[in-house]
């Protein structure tokens, strides 16, 4: 018998512009969400789709991720992300960038979410902390793998 399944793996790449000129970078393997799952479930047969996982939502918090979490620990920010999908792959991405003044912080989480505030949280990955000064740059991007 032939046994199909479907996964979704997901990874999390931070790049951060320090305005002295330094890069540092984060990648880490992220934990789809319970809630994410459902999310998928709505999104691909539900009539009364949910909207889009359109936005990056980063933080400080540092607890240790769990597929029951709805939410990052301690939001700082969240911004819209930029999809990208090229045809005929199984790999999309969610991209943003976090220009100065935005989500300055000790950043140590973040996620992909279906609103400007509130919403459904597809992820949640967290990661050594990135000191982000209010006159650096931060780029983040998500990328999912479907098998």
């Amino acid at each position: 018998m032939n046994k199909d399944e479907m996964k979704i793996k997901g990874s999390l790449n931070v790049v951060i512009h320090h305005a002295n000129g330094d890069v540092e970078t984060r990648h880490k393997d992220n934990l789809i969400l319970n809630g994410g799952f459902d999310y998928i479930c709505a999104a691909m047969a539900n009539p009364t789709r949910p909207a889009v996982m359109g936005y990056t939502a980063v933080g400080t918090g540092t607890t240790a991720v769990d597929a029951t979490q709805t939410a990052l620990v301690t939001e700082i920010k969240r911004k819209a992300a930029s999809y990208a999908h090229s045809s005929g792959t199984k790999v999309f991405t969610l991209t943003t960038t976090f220009d100065a003044g935005e989500a300055t912080g000790a950043i140590t989480e973040a996620g992909i979410c279906n609103a400007a505030s509130g919403g459904t949280f597809l992820d949640r990955v967290v990661f050594d902390v990135i000191n982000k000064a209010a006159d650096d740059t931060m780029t983040t991007t998500f990328q999912f793998t479907l098998s």
